[in-house]
């Protein structure tokens, strides 16, 4: 039996609370399916639409009402991580119940250290909430310091770094659950962002990637697998072109050889691989999987997904 890290997709989840309760059930259903093989589950999952939803909410509400505050976007990530913790936590005690597993379930606030001199504090790249017209984002610019961007033509959103994952801070905490047996959500959304300061850790205005969460996870509990769902089966070269090729299984070294050579897209695909051939690369035996939420377990069998690994010497 292994311990693994899953990460599972916030899109997978729905736009509305009404549709994450309907989805998480086959997310539970799937999950605890793992968990009957004897596997150490933490589950570990995004937060994409959801936060965007809390941020908008109350970017809308603060323009109209007077008596309401934005809300800090680190903020708005602890929310999305407590309401989506709540929904996944309560549908996987459900089918643990059915299946007669006598554990429980645990979701986590989970804040993630960066680096406060990481390069993408200088370049901020994500967009997050609600759209603007150029008047207002120049207003916001002004008043709150925001950076603001043209996006896809339909006005202007505002913009936060990206910066990759140091450390987690409730990471001992983790550990001491899964140790005890119990399934652990933690590091939704890519976790809350937070530096390091003199009186402690303190929030920032970014986004981490949730795969690059996930894998940093994985190496602090020595996880013998990552395991990253997306919507797609298997990773593929020349994706949705004529020459496209899905892929069984990939070495650390081709998987850094497609990326550059650009088959894997910016924004979904690209850090995916990164994060897994990352792992992979953590220690021996470390493999990390790409396939969807329906195939984790015919993936893990060997049976679907695409598996990465660091070839050991003489097998490249």
């Amino acid at each position: 039996m292994a311990r693994m890290v899953v990460a599972l997709g916030g899109n997978a989840l729905g736009e509305t609370p009404e549709e994450q309760q309907a989805a998480v059930k086959s997310t539970a259903e799937k999950i605890v399916q793992l968990i009957k093989k004897g596997h150490e589950i933490v589950l570990a999952h995004g937060n994409g639409p959801q936060v965007g939803m809390i941020n908008l909410a109350f970017e809308s509400s603060s323009r109209t009402e007077e008596d309401v505050a934005s809300m800090p976007f680190p903020e708005c990530g602890a929310m999305s991580q407590g309401y989506i913790g709540y929904h996944l936590q309560n549908a996987i005690q459900q089918k643990l119940r059915e299946e007669n597993i006598d554990t429980n379930v645990a979701s986590l606030i989970t804040q993630v250290i960066v680096d406060e001199d990481d390069p993408a504090f200088d370049s901020p790249t994500k967009p997050i909430g609600a759209f603007y017209s150029r008047e207002e984002a120049d207003r916001l610019e002004k008043e709150k310091g925001y950076s603001m961007v043209e996006d896809s033509g339909r006005g202007y959103r505002r913009v936060v770094p990206s910066p990759l994952p140091v450390d987690i801070a409730e990471k001992d905490m983790i550990r001491e659950l899964v140790a005890s047996g119990k399934i652990v959500i933690a590091c939704g959304g890519g976790g809350i962002p937070v530096v390091r300061k003199e009186n402690g850790l303190a929030g920032v205005p970014a986004v981490i990637d949730k795969d690059h969460a996930s894998e940093k996870l994985a190496e602090e509990l020595e996880a013998d697998y990552l395991i990253i769902l997306t919507e797609v089966e298997k990773v593929a070269l020349n994706f949705g072109t004529e020459e496209e090729k899905w892929l069984d299984e990939m070495t650390t070294e081709e998987a850094k050889r497609y990326a550059d050579e650009g088959h894997f897209a910016e924004g979904s695909m690209l850090p995916k691989v990164k994060a897994a051939v990352e792992f992979a690369e953590s220690g021996p035996n470390k493999k990390s999987l790409i396939t969807s939420l329906e195939n984790a377990d015919a993936a893990l069998k060997g049976k679907t997904g695409t598996q990465i690994y660091e070839a050991r010497e003489g097998e490249i």
